[in-house]
């Protein structure tokens, strides 16, 4: 089973997932994952493509830039629909992505007509009438966190950590934690802004705050070891949250989250423990992150990841690959 993953890759900055994944595709017998190039793409050969996040084959760069991917794009997309190609689509977004063009959304909407298979991370994603799916949960990252030595907490620390963008509302979180009066607690924000103007708001935010730093690029894992394992509270106020590589990595490294209240996060402080997965309703306020502290104070040991396992992770996605060449044919 050759299957063409949407990633280019995987390279230094790679996410941890994708990689994972990899990993355990290359170990299952009767799969062969390969990297996505446009020569792969248009002249390769493969049997399935899985789509992770095919907008960001498309996303703009540049009027040239732009329309030669759109452009490659649509040949890819009209030579799968051509030789009967199906398309798995792991769902790690609800929405189209924000800023997008018509053209941008014409390609995408020919690339979920294509698939035949969606990979479900959680069972509340919500799909299309009729669509074929299969639930596998996104995994930890324990074993791949290992290798980098553990810290201990700073107490009162927050942190709030991976790639900075709008919709994750890191904005939000300073004018909040800056209404906590002084003591012991302490912000981070660790991670590449999404432009340069939401780089001038963050600072803007923060203000002359001396508990406030803002680590504002991208970091190594072992960087990121040391952050989570800082901190005592991972703050992540996305106003609509559904799937959270960021969530896993801190409960994969023993810190527990204050996140929004939503059926996702309600489930998973069922299943990892109501401890580790700290809930506020409506908007963050200073409150919040003043209950969620004196929770975390005192807590000890490890949530359950148990159903997070990577051990039966390229099985399953073989599985749904053999599916959707079945529902492509038939």
């Amino acid at each position: 089973m050759r299957v063409l993953q949407s990633y280019i890759g995987p390279g230094p900055q790679t996410n941890p997932y994708i990689i994972q994944l990899h990993d355990g595709l290359a170990a299952t017998p009767g799969v062969e994952p390969r990297s996505f190039s446009w020569r792969a793409a248009l002249l390769g050969g493969y049997d399935v493509f899985h789509a992770h996040w095919p907008e960001a084959l498309i996303e703009r760069r540049g009027p040239l830039s732009t329309l030669g991917r759109s452009t490659l794009y649509a040949l890819v997309l009209a030579r799968m629909l051509a030789q009967r190609i199906p398309i798995v689509r792991t769902v790690h977004n609800v929405e189209l992505p924000r800023g997008i063009g018509r053209v941008e959304r014409l390609l995408l909407a020919g690339t979920d007509r294509l698939t035949r298979m969606r990979i479900l991370l959680n069972e509340f994603t919500p799909v299309p009438p009729a669509a074929a799916t299969t639930l596998i949960e996104h995994g930890h990252y324990r074993d791949w966190f290992a290798q980098y030595p553990s810290v201990g907490s700073v107490e009162g620390r927050l942190l709030f950590f991976g790639k900075v963008r709008r919709y994750k509302n890191a904005e939000g979180l300073l004018e909040v934690f800056r209404q906590l009066p002084g003591g012991t607690a302490s912000l981070r924000i660790v991670g590449s802004p999404s432009s340069a103007e939401l780089t001038e708001s963050l600072r803007s935010a923060a203000g002359e705050d001396p508990r406030i730093e803002l680590v504002l690029r991208f970091v190594e894992d072992a960087e990121l070891v040391r952050e989570v394992g800082e901190a005592q509270l991972v703050v992540l106020p996305y106003p609509e949250m559904h799937n959270s590589g960021s969530v896993l990595a801190a409960l994969s490294l023993d810190r527990a989250v204050l996140v929004p209240d939503n059926e996702f996060n309600r489930a998973l402080a069922d299943e990892v423990g109501a401890d580790w997965v700290i809930r506020f309703e409506g908007d963050l306020e200073a409150s919040d992150l003043e209950r969620a502290l004196a929770a975390t104070a005192s807590l000890r040991g490890r949530p359950d990841l148990s159903r997070r396992d990577w051990s039966e992770t390229g099985r399953r996605h073989l599985t749904a690959y053999r599916n959707a060449i079945l529902r492509r044919r038939g």
